[in-house]
């Protein structure tokens, strides 16, 4: 199946959460990155949430509401959801977690930096970490 398949699954209330974080491992996601070649992220809630979108009509969308030009470029990688839980999420500092195509609103997706998501060592609610989910 496909992620965004997946998510339209959860937020109906008939997806399978281990489903959906098998086939957002699986994806490859496009993250927007800054002039220093860092990926774009944004706080809420104490929490680092990298941006990560499904593919680029979904970016557009974000680029747009953010205020972007349409014919403005955006810089982006492609990467597997996995690498960004398993690589990226512990090599940053804090809480992080993944936001997929949020600006979608029926169609997003956070995948908070929650044990059985991310490495148990940078899971919120670990001995390293405050505070829990």
């Amino acid at each position: 199946m496909d992620v965004t398949l997946e998510i339209a699954a959860m937020r109906a209330g008939t997806g399978d959460p281990g489903t959906l974080l098998g086939e957002f491992r699986r994806a490859a996601v496009l993250v927007p990155t800054t002039g220093e070649d860092q990926l774009l992220t944004r706080s809420f809630g104490g929490v680092r949430w990298i941006l990560a979108f499904t593919h680029e009509a979904a970016l557009a969308r974000f680029a747009i509401e953010s205020g972007g030009a349409p014919d403005q470029p955006w810089e982006y990688v492609s990467v597997l959801g996995a690498r960004l839980l398993d690589a990226v999420v512990p090599a940053l500092d804090g809480p992080t977690g993944v936001a997929v195509d949020i600006a979608d609103e029926d169609g997003s997706m956070l995948f908070p930096p929650a044990r059985g998501i991310v490495p148990d060592e940078v899971a919120v609610g670990s001995n390293d970490q405050v505070g829990d989910f």
